[in-house]
């Protein structure tokens, strides 16, 4: 049997980065969007404040806890709804912002599916020791 490298793979190391460049896209494109851009109100409104909770999770990523990309992939579809409906109900600019906001979430997801795909190996999903499914 081959033991497990300590050192991540390239794909891996690709994931990551996606991931974390993903976020940051998504923090400075959520700033500069309700600050500058396409602001709700002129001179910029408090929906600027959604850009908090994705700095929560870029330390996590950046350390690259497993925990973390698990999670992101799930949060992150609450900033995807919110570009779907901005970028039917928004003017431009602000649904053009929405449409990269939609893209940037799906990069994100994906990215972290992946990670946590390939961190875990093909039978990741079967190294619960409570699982009923017995492995050959």
């Amino acid at each position: 049997m081959n033991a497990p490298s300590s050192t991540p793979s390239s794909s891996v190391n690709t994931t990551r980065w996606l991931a974390v460049g993903s976020v940051l896209a998504l923090i400075l494109l959520s700033l500069a969007w309700e600050l500058v851009l396409a602001p709700l109100r002129p001179g910029g409104s408090w929906l600027a404040l959604k850009a908090l909770p994705l700095c929560i999770p870029l330390a996590g990523l950046l350390k690259n806890r497993l925990y973390t990309y698990r999670w992101v992939s799930l949060v992150v579809w609450l900033y995807f709804i919110e570009g779907v409906v901005r970028a039917w109900s928004d003017k431009a600019p602000g649904n053009y912002l929405a449409m990269v906001e939609i893209v940037l979430c799906l990069l994100l997801f994906v990215a972290c599916a992946l990670h946590v795909r390939l961190r875990l190996g093909p039978r990741g999903a079967n190294k619960n020791p409570d699982s009923l499914e017995v492995a050959p």
